[in-house]
């Protein structure tokens, strides 16, 4: 999830930019919530100064956090077309269009917020329009790549603009601020033109079944290729999943998919013969409410798959969705569907600069700083050393909230360090990554809940109870749910009954006394200790 702040200005004086605004997913620390935000509070607290947003692509981690956030920012925001269409798309979603100052422009474009002098430079990633973005301010120059790859043949969309980087580079280039993820991969990531080709040849060995695509629905060229690889082999293409659909129509508003044949419905998909249909499908990550684990599981409501029929994952493994994908391929291999991957052909290639392609950038960019950024911890510090090889004069390995003042001398360092905390988005509400909600969310998945009622009179007489709920707790063989439900009930009245007269009319009190001997006598028997809940009813 992406969010970068520049600012320029004495202390105390600073406007601000923000560049990009995305989100994460959630995951097993995380249960209940689907989406993890960063945390706006810094800038925020100065959105006074704060000049306005700039997208540099429209994937999720870089711009799905818009909608959610704006309300605490209230800036404008600054997109390209595709970049934008989707924009629109989420702020209706969440009733915000009318509210929010967008501003489409247009490729190649240069504009200035406040002091600073904004140009965008035309990149190649696994998304139409992916931007770097040089920003020019009185100080001097920084280069904020984005997400970035050197692709000679990308299928939608211009080449990198290498032109515009080396005379950005001949201009002169304070920072750097680059893509890291894979700079631990030798060579170059390779090109979306071979995918296609591969993917031709792919689906026309596949003979009279049916055959189905998993693809990110935001790599438009690679639908393109899969649409492609279809009509070359006289197949029909449905688009299954929301995310096609969404994706689909946004190329198609701003000129995309123009040369393509209309799709085909689901329901009209499934009349046509096996061999006359490609499905192209979300869920390539093993996403349990994507169409492709619906169809795994059989209970899609219009498209199935079966003996004879190929399943192509167009995509990588996303490190953590590893075992949701290898049941989800499971799944489809016990129906009898026939399973290609990128270990078995050619038929995805990474969005993403290896070596090569981060040395020629710095050969193009010729920065006086590397700063690395977007990736994890071991990929910064790998980059910068890299850059160290590559004979860039300093590099900077930055955290999270990390303030670096990088100086018109061509030098830079981290002075200061801002709150970066995240958010996230729990059903309805949005909630600080540390609230005790989460924690207790987390504890009653490790070790489940028991709640325990009791009446008691005004006096501290026990006259009902105790009754005993369990939620998540296991039954043994050598004790069952009733049983340990009996002896948890007999250690709360003994709790009760060691209490003197004057702690059982303090119900406050005696509910932490019952709680803590529960809670022991609990993870006597059982070794673990769950969230114990005592409820203490005055009649």
């Amino acid at each position: 999830m992406n969010l970068n702040l520049y600012g320029y200005g004495p202390e105390g004086q600073q406007k601000w930019i923000i560049v990009d605004c995305g989100v994460t997913f959630g995951d097993l620390n995380t249960p209940g919530v689907d989406l993890i935000m960063p945390d706006p509070r810094f800038i925020e607290e100065r959105r006074d100064d704060l000049l306005g947003m700039v997208l540099t692509h429209a994937h999720e981690d870089h711009m799905g956090a818009v909608a959610h956030l704006w309300r605490r920012l209230r800036c404008p925001i600054w997109a390209t077309p595709f970049t934008a269409w989707l924009v629109r798309d989420r702020l209706r979603e969440y009733g915000l269009l009318d509210e929010v100052e967008l501003h489409e422009i247009a490729l190649d474009s240069r504009f200035s917020l406040g002091p600073f002098d904004l140009q965008m430079v035309t990149l190649t990633h696994s998304i139409p329009e992916p931007n770097g973005i040089a920003i020019r301010t009185p100080a001097g120059m920084v280069l904020h790549t984005g997400d970035w790859k050197i692709d000679p043949n990308p299928l939608i969309g211009e080449v990198t603009d290498s032109d515009a980087i080396s005379a950005i580079g001949d201009e002169g280039v304070l920072a750097m601020i680059c893509d890291s993820t894979n700079v631990f991969t030798p060579g170059e990531a390779g090109s979306e033109g071979d995918v296609r080709d591969e993917l031709i040849k792919l689906v026309g060995e596949c003979g009279t079944g049916k055959v189905a695509i998993a693809s990110f629905a935001s790599n438009v060229a690679r639908l393109q290729s899969a649409i492609q690889a279809a009509e070359a082999n006289g197949r029909r293409v449905c688009l299954v999943g929301r995310s096609m659909h969404r994706m689909t129509a946004a190329a198609k508003a701003v000129g995309m998919l123009s040369d393509v044949k209309d799709f085909i419905s689901e329901e009209d998909a499934a009349r046509f013969p096996n061999e006359k249909i490609l499905y192209l499908c979300t869920g390539s990550q093993g996403e349990p409410r994507a169409a492709l684990s619906r169809i795994a599981e059989g209970n899609h409501r219009n498209v199935s798959l079966s003996s004879g029929d190929t399943v192509i994952f167009s995509s990588r493994v996303i490190p953590g969705n590893d075992v949701g994908i290898f049941q989800l391929q499971n799944r489809l291999a016990e129906r009898g569907v026939n399973i290609f991957t990128e270990k078995d052909r050619p038929i995805h290639v990474s969005g993403h600069p290896c070596r090569d392609e981060l040395a020629q950038m710095y050969a193009w960019a010729k920065p006086k700083v590397a700063i690395p950024v977007h990736g994890e911890r071991r990929h910064l510090l790998e980059h910068a050393a890299f850059a160290r090889e590559l004979q860039v004069p300093q590099a900077v390995s930055v955290r999270n909230g990390d303030m670096v003042q990088i100086r018109s001398d061509g030098t830079a360092s981290i002075v200061d360090e801002a709150p970066a905390s995240r958010l996230h988005v729990d059903g309805n509400f949005i909630v600080d990554a540390g609230a005790d909600s989460m924690r207790e969310r987390r504890k009653l998945a490790h070790a489940g809940q028991i709640a325990i009622a009791m009446a008691v009179t005004d006096t501290g007489e026990l006259v009902s109870g105790p009754e005993v709920r369990m939620q998540g707790v296991p039954e043994d063989a050598q004790m069952s749910l009733d049983d340990f439900a009996d002896a948890l009930a007999d250690e709360a009245e003994r709790a009760f009954d060691r209490l003197s007269k004057r702690d059982r009319r303090d119900v406050e009190r005696a509910e932490e006394e019952v709680r803590r001997a529960v809670r022991r006598e609990a993870s006597r028997i059982w070794g673990k200790k769950p969230w114990v809940e005592i409820l203490m009813l005055e009649v």
